[in-house]
């Protein structure tokens, strides 16, 4: 009789429950689709009905986007992101292992400090950053965005990934030991392959940071070839004649690598975050 009276509760639990999650889907998803539907319009008729579909597609605004210079940005972008990433990855992981695995005196202390990173706020910090990239010569390169943004990522990988080698068998780095193996082989070839969940969330959350990144990327790049994407978007906005369409259609183009990353790493990303969540 218990089970019998809880399941009214418990249905409509479940109802409310799955209404607000398709109320998220729906107020994720549909700005996404506007913007696609409006980014085959014409100018005017997207001013005139921009929540009706195009009366004619008009897929050549992705070319004109590409041709105005997305094209040169979308390359600034993967080749900050990959090295960026890279360099996260690696740092990070070497990092988090160290401490997660050796005992040394002060570890405690770097590691709570390191941690202080993640309270850096990226607006309090531009100024001396500025300054400094200016004082080593590193103003307006690709290096510039790139230490930035490695700087800013550490924290938070060498977080998440210390967490996960909490939790990592000790056993199968014992018997690489036992099999003649130094704790940097152990760590290349037994720890890192077995660790690519939380490699891939790493690299997806950091991938999201550098891309949509703007900020950094506005003050620190002057020149206009070097523009990422979100400072390249930003710069199609002209003050007498803006092709809202074009930039509708590069918004799409943008977002079209990360969704690709996500839907190729999202059982690792999923998995990397809940399993380093369970110890440290």
């Amino acid at each position: 009789m218990k089970s019998y009276r809880r399941r009214p509760g418990r249905l409509l639990g479940v109802t409310l429950t799955n209404a607000f999650m398709w109320l998220l889907v729906i107020i994720v998803v549909y700005p996404i689709i506007w913007i696609f539907i409006n980014s085959l319009k014409s100018n005017s008729e997207l001013f005139l009905n921009s929540f009706g579909l195009p009366s004619k597609a008009m897929f050549s605004n992705y070319i004109d986007a590409w041709n105005q210079g997305l094209s040169s940005y979308f390359m600034n972008s993967i080749i900050v992101g990959a090295v960026s990433i890279f360099f996260t990855i690696a740092l990070g992981s070497l990092c988090a292992y160290g401490i997660a695995r050796f005992e040394f005196k002060g570890k405690n202390f770097i590691f709570y400090l390191i941690l202080g990173g993640l309270l850096l706020s990226p607006q309090a910090s531009l100024v001396p950053l500025f300054r400094m990239l200016d004082f080593l010569k590193l103003y307006n390169t690709y290096w510039a965005l790139i230490l930035t943004y490695i700087a800013y990522r550490l924290p938070f990988a060498v977080f998440l990934m210390h967490s996960y080698f909490l939790s990592f068998p000790k056993e199968l780095e014992d018997s690489a030991r036992i099999d003649g193996c130094g704790s940097f082989t152990t760590f290349t070839r037994i720890v890192l392959p077995i660790s690519r969940p939380i490699v891939a969330s790493v690299a997806i959350m950091t991938a999201i940071f550098v891309w949509n990144e703007f900020i950094f990327a506005l003050v620190f790049v002057e020149d206009a070839k070097m523009y990422t994407i979100p400072v390249g978007l930003a710069n199609f906005k002209d003050a007498l004649n803006t092709n809202w369409t074009a930039i509708l259609a590069g918004i799409i183009i943008a977002s079209i690598p990360i969704i690709v990353l996500y839907m190729l790493l999202s059982k690792s990303f999923i998995s990397g975050l809940t399993e380093g969540s369970v110890k440290g």
